[in-house]
């Protein structure tokens, strides 16, 4: 039997690697192809993969088990729950990765693109640019259907170009930028706040008017320090919780 392919990732050192394998390779199961194998790779080629140990890809594997994503039976190996689907809450520890992983796994609708007049309150993040490429998309639970977050990105237009509308439709705007269009990002810098349902946000992710909401901004930077990506993405308050684990150095 075939076994599912990852994607391969870059450690940081200075992070849990079992946690950046586990956020790599939950991604990569949320972001499979339909067809793709449900199959994972043993053990030991998974730790050659990611390049740790196997005990620190054992430790991965349970996080992955933990949460759902997948199942180990003696002897058969370790498959992908076909169901498996994206939980509620969203963790930050401080990789590229994660941040990829906690934006997969959705249905995701493409509400609109193209090129647009910077916003006012963009330009310290753009100061060589009067012009973005936007993209807005509208993020559904698989299983339910029920809307969850709509997100805006506004990216450097001579990315755009290099942007398949196709992959948005399957990966996070982070994974398309980085593995697509192959941009070395550097550092994504998140602010989280609690504000209210305007009757935008409201119709879309279908809450009453003014309810609570979560509204996260994630500024990518390339190695330059350039901007590349801003990200304004809305989340319903009832279904989305921040945290965020800061480990000692």
């Amino acid at each position: 039997m075939t076994a599912f392919a990852p994607d391969s990732i870059v450690l940081n050192r200075k992070l849990p690697l079992w946690y950046q394998v586990s956020q790599s390779l939950r991604a990569s199961i949320l972001g499979r192809a339909p067809d793709a194998p449900l199959r994972l790779p043993t053990e030991e080629q998974l730790a050659g993969h990611y390049g740790v140990s196997v005990l620190t890809m054992r430790q991965a594997l349970k996080e992955l088990e933990d949460e759902g994503l997948i199942t180990r039976h003696r002897r058969r190996g370790t498959f992908i729950e076909p169901s498996a689907r994206r939980g509620a809450p969203v963790r930050l520890l401080g990789s590229v990765d994660a941040i990829v992983a906690q934006q997969s796994g959705m249905t995701t609708e493409l509400l609109g693109h193209g090129p647009a007049p910077l916003p006012a309150e963009l330009a310290p993040h753009f100061p060589d640019s009067a012009e973005v490429a936007t993209y807005h998309r509208l993020r559904s639970d698989e299983k339910t259907g029920e809307p969850t977050n709509h997100a805006r990105n506004y990216v450097r237009p001579e990315l755009a170009a290099r942007i398949d509308l196709a992959d948005l439709a399957r990966w996070p705007m982070t994974k398309v930028l980085r593995h697509v269009v192959g941009v070395r990002i550097s550092r994504i810098t998140d602010t989280v706040e609690a504000t209210l349902a305007d009757p935008e946000t409201a119709r879309l992710l279908q809450v009453p008017l003014l309810s609570p909401i979560l509204h996260y901004t994630g500024v990518t930077y390339d190695e330059a320090g350039r901007v590349l990506d801003v990200a304004r993405i809305h989340y319903r308050g009832d279904r989305f919780s921040f945290s965020v684990t800061l480990e000692a150095t």
